[in-house]
């Protein structure tokens, strides 16, 4: 390399690094997986982007989750006022650019989880059960969307959401009215008897990775998880 022209040396150097660098993911949804450099970036750590890219995730199946129940029932959105199902799924997380400074941050969502399933809720099932769950997830992250060297996440608050997700999953099976329908309706059969469980499938990934994000930060933070469970029934939650 020593007779190669300084001005070469540089081109050779990028021709390098572009060979290196892979073609990005293109999602089913027309997303892509290129992620725009910031000066921020250089303030993180590999654990940092594995948590936001974690977020991301659930965040996205929170919203697939909601949109599919206000379908399932649209009567739901229509008691919040909104023209459609797609509009009451959009409100929910409109704040979520600026969650640290929205009012949604300081929900109940322990109560909102509760108020889900009360057969004498005059209010929007669908928001009170998402509402509650979008608000308890992002308490888990620290009611935070973005993570650098000295952000300090709990283990046991994402092991606690996966729980407490676990009984509302059960909660959302099992829960009826007095005259035995489905408080909100997930689940179902096809024209042909064939069992949809798009839901449970949902479930399950916002579950596991929860799971995942608290062996990661456990892992990190070399403190250990307390395990534990949640009574379904009596909808005590574990604290996050």
């Amino acid at each position: 390399m020593k007779h190669v022209p300084p001005l070469v040396l540089p081109l050779l150097i990028l021709a390098l690094l572009s060979g290196c660098t892979g073609q990005p993911i293109q999602r089913k949804d027309g997303s892509s997986s290129v992620r725009s450099f910031s000066v921020k970036d250089l303030a993180k750590r590999d654990v940092d982007s594995v948590v936001e890219i974690h977020q991301q995730e659930v965040l996205g199946i929170l919203k697939t989750l909601t949109l599919k129940l206000y379908k399932r029932n649209p009567g739901e959105w229509r008691k919040s006022g909104h023209a459609s199902a797609e509009d009451a799924t959009a409100a929910l997380f409109k704040s979520l650019p600026v969650w640290h400074l929205s009012q949604q941050k300081n929900l109940d969502w322990e109560a909102s989880l509760v108020d889900a399933w009360r057969e004498d809720f005059a209010g929007d099932h669908v928001k009170a059960l998402m509402n509650g769950l979008l608000v308890m997830h992002m308490a888990a992250f620290e009611n935070k969307t973005e993570f650098y060297l000295f952000t300090e996440l709990d283990a046991q608050k994402f092991y606690n959401a996966a729980r407490n997700t676990e009984a509302v999953v059960w909660r959302l099976s099992n829960t009826r009215t007095a005259q035995g329908n489905p408080i909100l309706l997930s689940n179902g059969f096809d024209a042909n008897g064939v069992p949809n469980l798009s839901f449970e499938r949902e479930f399950g990934k916002l579950i596991g990775i929860q799971d995942t994000l608290a062996k990661i930060i456990e892992d990190k933070s070399n403190r250990a998880i307390r395990f534990g469970v949640v009574n379904a029934a009596s909808m005590i939650f574990l604290p996050i």
